[in-house]
């Protein structure tokens, strides 16, 4: 004869088990390049890495249309250069770490240049985006971060995104002065949130 605690543990161990069946029933195995390099990790002398079956890929995940509004505030400033206010509707939402001037090895990029970072922030920001299937266009809300700002860097910064909103479409933006970053020889760091479909 069982003790209740021992019956407890085989009825919560049953439902588990159904949860668990329900879940693996609505998903996909894991991709298998996942798979392979999980495989590769143990080759390499690492520990191995175990992906249970139910953390595979959803079978079926509605699309939601992604959608993004950008309305002209009665009573604020209506500025070209960014938006006042973006609303998004996606299924997604991708934020970026802050991205400095410095290269895929980490060598800074544009020493002493303010537009020269500000630009290659803002590759580095469309890396990070790419990585997570976003672009530029998906950006609703950037934060610059200047060190030591002075108002006539705003131009400078100004100009330097631009290029990369060709389309127009201009997030919602803030601009902070800082006194400093993690490493003096950066001048600006920039983050995004984008959202995509």
């Amino acid at each position: 004869m069982r003790t209740p605690a021992q019956h407890n543990a085989r009825v919560s161990s049953e439902r588990w088990t159904d949860v668990d069946r329900y879940i693996e029933s609505r998903l996909v195995p894991p991709d298998p390049a996942l798979a392979a390099a999980l495989a590769d990790s143990s080759s390499a002398g690492l520990p191995p890495i175990h992906v249970a079956p139910n953390q595979g890929k959803p079978v079926a995940r509605a699309r939601h249309e992604r959608k993004l509004d950008r309305p002209h505030p009665a009573g604020l400033l209506h500025n070209p250069a960014f938006s006042q206010v973006v609303t998004a509707t996606a299924t997604r939402t991708v934020y970026t770490a802050g991205q400095v001037s410095i290269d895929e090895r980490g060598a800074v990029v544009g020493a002493g240049d303010l537009a020269a970072q500000t630009a290659q922030c803002m590759r580095n920001v469309g890396l990070a985006l790419a990585a997570a299937g976003a672009g530029y266009a998906d950006i609703v809300k950037i934060t610059t971060y200047v060190v030591n700002y002075q108002p006539e860097h705003r131009t400078v910064i100004g100009a330097a995104r631009a290029p990369f909103f060709a389309n127009g479409a201009r997030p919602a933006s803030t601009l902070v002065g800082v006194s400093a970053l993690a490493l003096p020889e950066w001048l600006v760091e920039i983050e995004a949130v984008a959202v995509v479909d």
